[in-house]
């Protein structure tokens, strides 16, 4: 039916192609294309079989916007699926625009010189996006991804309005390292040692990293403390769900990460601003990148279970409501599945069903989107089918 391009060869582009060859109804052919062709090939070494989906790998540095232009052009794909990192989002936003195609990513785009992610500018390529009759879909994982669909599936089916949302991500796996991050080192730590930040009224409420603590009780996970981080869907979902009053975001984190964070941080490691070494300009949270555990090696070492979902408020026919959506995902099952952990397995199953959407013209608007603009039952749908179950919960605990 369709070719997907997927730039990427880590953890995420090695789920999402898993998937594309399991969904082969809608996805005839799969190109997987990355700086290291090494890396694809023995991704497509590992799918070559698993069903009629053609799987074909080739190389690009996404650094360099015309190289993608010429990937795109040689390859033909019907979407670009870009499970690249973060700081690529512009360039191959640029070329899809170039060469006439759909785009889809993960996360917002972020500078490698400056920490702070926001969607401004992506969504500044709302009107070429729309001018060009294309549809590039935004934050299309877990969280973002699930999240806003969570949200614009309970605005659809069980509110009449939304005053708060709380979205909680626990990961409850234990990898068996004193310390390790689950996706991207570089991503990951810059992510959780800026300041926290959250919506209400009208505003953007600032605090001090892991300011804010709280205690939550997880289905098949148990009692963690998790901490108030800033997440790029509070932005999409204060412009996208009317009249939402507050919106916030907890993650888990466990004490020996948040110790051995901070050490390295009081050091000087998280940083990055270049500094001199034996003659030589390096960023120290590259370095400190380059001596942690690769994330796509904790799959065989990683047991337990994540649990991600979101915690709504708000009235129906004139009643006040409560409701809390969310998924719990096993990372030896993943394992298992796909030779994933689970954090890599719940942002690669939903980009798949995200460019399934786009190439089946189930979800059609045109321009730069965020996924809870979209209608959310076929997604929704689409998560019981191909792993993310989800669990709904009529009487939550609430978060003070």
């Amino acid at each position: 039916m369709a070719k997907a391009l997927i730039i990427g060869s880590g953890g995420v582009a090695t789920v999402a192609a898993h998937k594309c060859v399991e969904n082969s109804a809608v996805f005839d052919e799969i190109c997987i294309a990355s700086r290291t062709i090494a890396k694809c090939n023995e991704l497509k070494a590992k799918l070559d079989g698993k069903s009629s989906t053609v799987v074909t790998t080739d190389r690009v540095d996404a650094d360099h916007v015309d190289e993608i232009i010429a990937l795109i052009e040689r390859v033909k794909p019907d979407v670009v699926m870009n499970l690249a990192l973060p700081y690529h989002d512009l360039n191959i936003m640029e070329a899809c625009l170039a060469t006439g195609v759909n785009y889809l990513d993960t996360a917002n785009y972020e500078s490698e010189g400056n920490p702070y992610f926001e969607y401004k500018y992506q969504w500044a390529y709302d009107e070429k996006f729309r001018a060009a009759g294309l549809t590039a879909l935004l934050g299309c994982g877990f969280d973002p991804g699930v999240t806003g669909v969570f949200c614009a599936h309970a605005l659809k089916h069980h509110f009449d309005a939304i005053d708060t949302i709380d979205i909680l991500d626990c990961n409850g796996g234990d990898h068996g390292y004193p310390f390790a991050t689950n996706f991207n080192p570089e991503i990951n730590i810059r992510e959780v040692t800026a300041d926290g930040e959250y919506y209400e009224g009208g505003d953007w409420i600032r605090t001090k990293p892991m300011e804010i603590k709280r205690e939550y009780d997880f289905a098949e996970v148990g009692r963690k403390d998790m901490y108030l981080i800033y997440h790029e869907e509070l932005e999409s979902l204060a412009k996208n769900i009317p009249n939402v009053r507050r919106i916030r975001f907890f993650m888990t984190f466990g004490q020996s990460y948040l110790t051995h964070l901070k050490c390295l941080e009081n050091v000087g490691m998280t940083s990055i601003k270049p500094i001199n070494f034996n003659g030589q300009q390096i960023v120290p949270l590259h370095f400190l990148k380059a001596v942690l555990p690769d994330p796509a090696s904790l799959g065989p070492r990683t047991k337990g279970k994540t649990n991600i979902g979101c915690i709504v408020r708000g009235t129906k026919d004139g009643r006040p409501k409560d409701y809390y959506v969310y998924n719990v995902c096993d990372h030896e099952e993943c394992y298992r599945e796909v030779g994933s952990q689970a954090v890599s397995y719940t942002t690669g199953v939903p980009a798949m069903i995200g460019a399934m959407l786009l190439l089946d013209g189930r979800w059609n608007l045109k321009g730069v989107r965020n996924v809870e603009e979209f209608d959310p039952d076929p997604f929704m749908e689409a998560l019981n089918k191909f792993g993310l179950p989800w669990t709904e919960n009529f009487a939550p605990e609430l978060v003070p």
